[in-house]
């Protein structure tokens, strides 16, 4: 039975429980981060954990978390449970949390931390061969939510438009602010190929200065690996506003994310992207994506 790190303790998953009056539980108040594990090691796990870290503090959950310590917590889940190659969770709430009973000053609570660990998804060749087809999310992000652009436990809307995806034979949908700028897809950041040169929307963190609204993108690890990868190849980059137009007059289109790595899209909704299959520059990205993840984490 696989082992789940909780609070400092491994238990067994049946038993990785928390009280029904943790934050998490009872309001969705927490944090997770999502992980890719190669050969017993987390790819750029610090980079995950130090934005956990950041999400947490901006947003008033707990300062003293150790991303380092969390790292090394992961790793030995991964050795305690026998596995080389997994899927990694790492999920932060808010522990017995009684906002409504106290004023803001006055909390003092103790985060519940679970790490749990599972093989990887076996995701069929014939994604990545052929690609994906995308919905356009019925939803949109609101640039004024300061809970935007981190990975809080507030996933049901981004579940609801994966079902909707699903339900119309897709695989993941697009999600647009309420200005109508691409901002991501519902478990994934969004790229676009045009005239050679990658495009992406501004992710938090990446606004300009004098930026009255703060971008509602999740400043993925991926996508971030992604654009250190294009720039070590010469490959045009630029981060800017993307609306609907330039999604479907794209050369090409990908989506990046710790499960996938870099997944291509050749259609959305009814029409049809570039050739209708993967490009070089979304099919090269990938390779040397893998084997980036492969070479950092091999021991």
């Amino acid at each position: 039975m696989l082992q789940a790190w909780l609070n400092g303790t491994f238990v067994p998953m049946t038993e990785a429980t928390v009280s029904a009056f943790d934050a998490g539980f009872q309001h969705g108040v927490g944090l997770f981060g999502t992980m890719a594990a190669r050969h017993g090691r987390i790819f750029r796990g610090l980079e995950h954990m130090e934005r956990m870290r950041a999400s947490a503090k901006e947003l008033g959950l707990a300062d003293t978390l150790r991303p380092e310590a969390l790292v090394d917590a992961c790793e030995a889940t991964l050795a305690a449970n026998a596995l080389q190659h997994a899927r990694v969770r790492v999920t932060l709430t808010g522990g017995d949390m009684n906002l409504l009973a106290r004023g803001a000053t006055e909390v003092r609570h103790d985060p519940t931390v679970l790490i749990h660990v599972q093989p990887p998804t076996p995701y069929p060749p014939a994604l990545f061969e052929q690609g994906i087809g995308v919905r356009i999310a019925d939803a949109q992000l609101n640039v004024a939510d300061p809970f935007a652009g981190h990975k809080t436990l507030w996933y049901w809307p981004r579940l609801h438009a994966l079902q909707r995806a699903a339900s119309a034979g897709m695989q993941e949908a697009l999600w647009f602010d309420v200005t109508r700028g691409l901002s991501c897809g519902c478990v994934s950041n969004v790229f676009l190929v045009k005239d050679g040169a990658l495009v992406t929307p501004v992710a938090r963190g990446e606004e300009p200065k004098d930026s009255p609204m703060r971008s509602p993108v999740l400043p993925g690890i991926t996508r971030a690996a992604v654009l250190s990868l294009a720039e070590e190849s010469g490959i045009g980059i630029r981060r800017e506003r993307v609306e609907i137009e330039a999604v479907l007059a794209a050369d090409e289109v990908f989506l990046t994310n710790s499960s996938w790595h870099v997944l291509p899209v050749v259609r959305v909704e009814q029409r049809t992207i570039g050739a209708g299959k993967p490009g070089d520059v979304t099919s090269t990205l990938r390779a040397a994506l893998v084997e980036r993840i492969d070479r950092e984490t091999v021991k």
